[in-house]
């Protein structure tokens, strides 16, 4: 029997078949973030077309958020599901749109699915990592995203780069959403976003960090839901672009001062973040880039990048125009390109609990 992951992101779902025999079927579906529900239905329905006839065993979704458990994953039996409606609000972007998949599917199929989740591998931060200046008393915290890709990083680094992968490592997770995550010995000690997928970076339609002073202000004029409607979806490179764009690929090809003011001040913003991290860790042996962003932008990493030559990181321009694995010149500390398997990661999560289909 075959197990399904579905990755449900912020402006993608990805689900993929793994197969007895080894193989992966691949289904991946766009849609605008502002009519997920509607958007969801289609891109299953279209999935369902694809897999119909198929006996599954189970299936893996990636969950954007954990809340205060540390578990890699949890079985979604009731219990579990309410428990994570109960904290849907911590990623309104991301986590309701988890659940529709979890509750659509299992209208059509009756086989146990696990939750994955993208905090856990950030549970090894430190308290100066995740602590904010806030009184105790509030129980908030940073909590930090994309671990599910970071874990896979992780686990493919010291192929690529042997003992090295135990030294300071900065990935950059570019994509719809960004993040940064700083590892040493492979595991987190330190990420861009906090509490929520809102913070750290600019994103496509996220600002990233904000003085808490400027939400204040739009609170005088916006009630909570458009206020959360505008953090999570009109801020970033669509609100930098004068409202052209939030997709990077179109605003790398527009000729408008808006668009590449949007690419220009992203760049820099990440750059400043991994020279942060450089100076927390006491310098940073090797750069990371994945996800839709990190691996396919050449004109993007180069201009992370330039800043950064001061660090001992320096783009060979040939191998970043083709995207090569190895972006760096051979006297530079080593840049890379991983694609992003999230995929692969729940695979494995999921495939351990060696579940069988539910009996009626």
């Amino acid at each position: 029997m075959s197990i399904l992951t579905i990755n449900t992101g912020s402006s993608s779902l990805k689900a993929c078949l793994f197969m007895p025999t080894g193989a992966r079927l691949n289904y991946h579906y766009k849609f605008t973030p502002k009519n997920t529900n509607e958007s969801y239905a289609d891109a299953f329905n279209g999935l369902l077309d694809k897999i119909k006839g198929l006996n599954l065993q189970a299936i893996g979704h990636r969950f954007v958020h954990g809340g205060e458990i540390h578990d890699l994953s949890r079985i979604l039996d009731a219990t579990e599901i309410a428990r994570l409606k109960s904290i849907a609000g911590l990623a309104p972007l991301h986590m309701s749109n988890n659940i529709f998949g979890v509750e659509y599917l299992s209208r059509h199929f009756n086989v146990p699915q696990i939750a994955c989740f993208d905090t856990a591998f950030h549970a090894t931060l430190p308290e100066s990592a995740w602590r904010l200046p806030i009184p105790n008393s509030f129980k908030l915290r940073r909590y930090g995203f994309h671990g599910i890709n970071y874990s896979y990083i992780a686990r493919e680094l010291p192929a690529l780069i042997g003992e090295r992968a135990k030294s300071n490592i900065v990935v950059a997770h570019l994509g719809s959403g960004s993040s940064l995550c700083l590892m040493q010995n492979l595991k987190s000690i330190d990420t861009s976003m906090g509490f929520t997928p809102a913070g750290g970076i600019p994103m496509a339609t996220r600002s990233g960090d904000l003085d808490p002073g400027v939400i204040l202000e739009l609170a005088k004029s916006h009630n909570h839901e458009q206020l959360t409607d505008l953090i999570y979806h009109q801020m970033g490179l669509l609100a930098l672009s004068n409202n052209e764009s939030g997709d990077m690929s179109q605003l790398l090809i527009s000729k408008s001062s808006h668009a590449q003011f949007a690419v220009d001040y992203y760049c820099r913003q990440v750059s400043a973040a991994i020279g942060a991290f450089a100076t927390k860790a006491g310098g940073i042996d090797a750069l990371v880039f994945t996800a839709g962003i990190g691996e396919n932008a050449a004109e993007v990493r180069s201009k992370i990048c330039k800043p950064l030559n001061f660090l001992g990181f320096t783009l060979d321009e040939s191998a970043n125009q083709a995207h090569a694995t190895v972006l760096n010149r051979p006297l530079s500390k080593p840049v890379l390109i991983i694609p992003a398997d999230e995929e692969s990661v729940i695979f494995r999560l999921t495939a351990k609990y060696n579940l069988t289909p539910i009996t009626t």
